[in-house]
């Protein structure tokens, strides 16, 4: 097997130009696509000898779920291929920043950006709940935004469909504890409701700039999630928005909006534009191409300004309590809890 190098060619089309994402389970890079002189994000599977049959079966569920899922906010996965034992997943270039960097850079966000991120990321979760698919790892880091305000929510790589066996191994939890709902963190199945509650706690994190649950170690806020209330937002939230995020985070999943179309309807969406789209009652939401105003942002560090950190290592939220304790190779600025899956563009490793 070659080594992932830059001028690598896989499938004698897809040519890696350079690395801009690493995570657990895959490197992604950015390549050209030597047949239509495209620039594309190249997923590749990172080998891992003690399971590499699951972590297989994992990439090539991502790339079943990913490409049936067409919506202007989902990224679009274009191929799919095998070549000298590795897998690969070909996806569009998003130019832009994760919401991650953001929050970061910025802290607090205004409530306008907030109300247009999280209409149009439900948006995208409806048309993959409505597909069958619970994408179970919603966070800062897989939300990214062009400048122009158009959101674009990606990997999937863990995503499995509610109709389907999966791939979870005995005693497994997927997620990142941060975002990890309730039902999750005590070993229940994930659902689409699991999907809104992790979205009202990116919103939470957008109007705080501030993880509301985050106790530094992944079992420790994990449990966070089961047995605490969120902090109190500021009295600047807008009552309606404060509604919505308390909504999304309530401990029970039947206390949660009805599908990821109600929220977006809470968020601003009149019903009379959804009037026609159907709602399936099975994974309740809707796939329906409706798209809310973006509110453009721009951030005060430009796109290729943004560096590139040392490569991370994928944290479970399931590890023994000891292990959990222990200092992990990381950048110092990044929460443990909270490790990057997937890039942005060339100059961004996600977190």
């Amino acid at each position: 097997m070659h080594r992932l190098v830059e001028g690598l060619r896989l499938g004698d089309r897809y040519v890696l130009q350079e690395r801009i994402a690493s995570g657990g389970m895959a490197d992604v890079w950015r390549g050209l696509d030597d047949v239509l002189k495209r620039d594309v994000a190249v997923k590749v599977m990172r080998a891992d000898p003690d399971n590499e049959e699951i972590f297989a079966e994992r990439f090539r569920d991502e790339a079943l779920h990913s490409a049936s899922l067409l919506h202007p906010n989902i990224t679009t996965v274009f191929d799919y291929g095998e070549d000298d034992h590795r897998t690969y997943l070909v996806m569009e270039l998003v130019q832009g920043l994760p919401l991650s960097a953001i929050i970061r850079e910025q802290g607090a966000m205004q409530a306008e950006a907030v109300r247009s991120i999280l209409g149009q990321a439900a948006l995208a979760l409806g048309t993959a709940h409505d597909a069958g698919v619970v994408h179970r790892d919603v966070k800062p880091a897989n939300i990214l935004l062009r400048e122009d305000g158009l959101v674009k929510l990606t990997d999937f790589g863990i995503a499995r469909a509610m109709d389907a066996i999966g791939h979870t191994r005995v005693g497994e939890m997927l997620g990142t504890p941060n975002y990890i709902s309730p039902e999750q963190a005590i070993g229940q199945q994930a659902t689409g409701a699991s999907d809104l509650y992790a979205l009202g706690v990116v919103a939470h994190e957008m109007l705080t700039g501030k993880r509301p649950f985050d106790r530094g170690t992944p079992i420790a806020t994990a449990l966070c999630h089961v047995n605490e209330p969120p902090p109190p937002l500021g009295e600047d939230v807008p009552e309606d928005l404060r509604d919505v995020v308390a909504s999304l985070l309530q401990k029970d999943p039947v206390d949660r909006p009805d599908n990821a179309l109600a929220v977006a309807v809470s968020l601003g969406v009149a019903p009379a534009e959804l009037a026609d789209v159907e709602v399936d009652l099975g994974s309740g939401v809707s796939g329906g191409y409706v798209v809310l105003p973006v509110t453009p942002l721009t951030p005060s560090t430009p796109l290729e300004a943004v560096s590139v950190t040392d490569e991370p290592v994928d944290q479970p939220a399931d590890l023994p309590a000891d292990a959990a304790d222990k200092p992990a190779d990381r950048p110092v600025d990044r929460a443990p809890a909270d490790l990057p899956t997937m890039a942005a563009g060339p100059e961004e490793l996600l977190d």
